[in-house]
């Protein structure tokens, strides 16, 4: 299969684009502000705010699915910029999945579990959404954007965490790293999440588009814990001390813009569709672990240019 990536330097991006080269697809990743060199894909500087310069470089991928991850992850960056939130994270999705129905091609737009308020957890695909950050307002926004353009596009809400580009994009590296210097840190207890590792999510990507997947569906781990739990898991496998880290509240500090607390979500609609479990925090935990003994975050990181 002939796949293009977008966002392909960011964390999903690159280890989805890595995964899929592993597995035979050929892979056209498109980055922006972030160069790789010497990655096993092909790789094309684009800006997706240049709609019909993005559009014509897609095309001329020729490619046989896409999988949109590009975004404005960052919750603060997004609250300082909006306007290019909703750019990236709601209009430039819409275009995409709409050129992706034009040419008939399958299209898979990933969002997010923050489309919830986090009241009550163990969230549906069909329960009501309400986001409560400017991230999470454009994430769901381009949910709405992709449907109306291509109701049988791939909308995956996710969280997810794995070995980056820059060593320093998810969690799980800040766990890893801060530890691993003797660094004291402090988890919230009271947020609630489940954590897919990235790999893990990229192979279900792939899985769900080879199913001929439409819609929404929440690709997730099908456990959950608290933030401070997955420190003190993460401390247990790497061996490291546990006793660093300190378990607060999220009340005790500002984080800045609003977060949601218990993101819950229920995969049983994927684990249905699939007709499997889906991976356990364990099982990812596991393979993160084997990533690092393997030396594949630096082996990542050397794709910096």
């Amino acid at each position: 299969m002939r796949l293009l990536v977008t966002g392909a330097s960011g964390l999903l991006g690159l280890n989805l684009s890595m995964f899929a080269t592993q597995q035979g697809h050929t892979v056209t990743g498109l980055v922006h502000s972030r160069v790789l060199r010497d990655v096993p894909f092909a790789v094309r500087k684009v800006d997706l705010m240049q709609t019909d310069l993005a559009l014509d470089v897609i095309e001329s991928a020729q490619p046989d699915a896409i999988i949109h991850c590009a975004a404005i992850a960052s919750i603060n960056a997004a609250e300082m910029q909006p306007e290019l939130a909703m750019l990236l994270n709601a209009e430039a999705p819409g275009h995409l999945a709409e050129a992706a129905a034009r040419w008939d091609v399958p299209f898979v737009h990933i969002s997010t579990d923050a489309v919830f308020d986090g009241q009550r957890g163990g969230y549906l695909e069909t329960d009501p959404t309400k986001p409560l950050s400017v991230y999470a307002r454009t994430k769901l926004a381009g949910e709405e954007a992709v449907s109306a353009a291509n109701p049988a596009a791939i909308i995956a809400r996710t969280v997810f965490y794995g070995w980056s580009l820059s060593g320093q994009r998810s969690l799980a590296e800040f766990f890893v790293t801060s530890l691993a210097a003797g660094q004291p840190l402090k988890g919230f207890t009271d947020t609630l999440f489940c954590p897919l590792y990235v790999e893990d999510l990229a192979s279900l990507l792939l899985e769900m588009l080879a199913a001929g997947l439409t819609g929404t569906y929440h690709v997730v781990s099908p456990d959950h814990l608290s933030k401070y739990d997955f420190g003190v898991r993460i401390a247990k496998r790497f061996g490291l001390n546990p006793d660093l880290i300190t378990p607060i509240k999220t009340a005790d500090i500002d984080r800045g813009a609003a977060r949601s607390l218990n993101l819950t979500l229920n995969p049983d609609k994927l684990r249905t569709a699939l007709g499997h479990d889906l991976p356990t925090v364990v099982e990812g935990l596991d393979r993160f672990y084997a990533r690092w003994q393997e030396e594949y975050p630096q082996k990542l990181q050397a794709f910096k240019a």
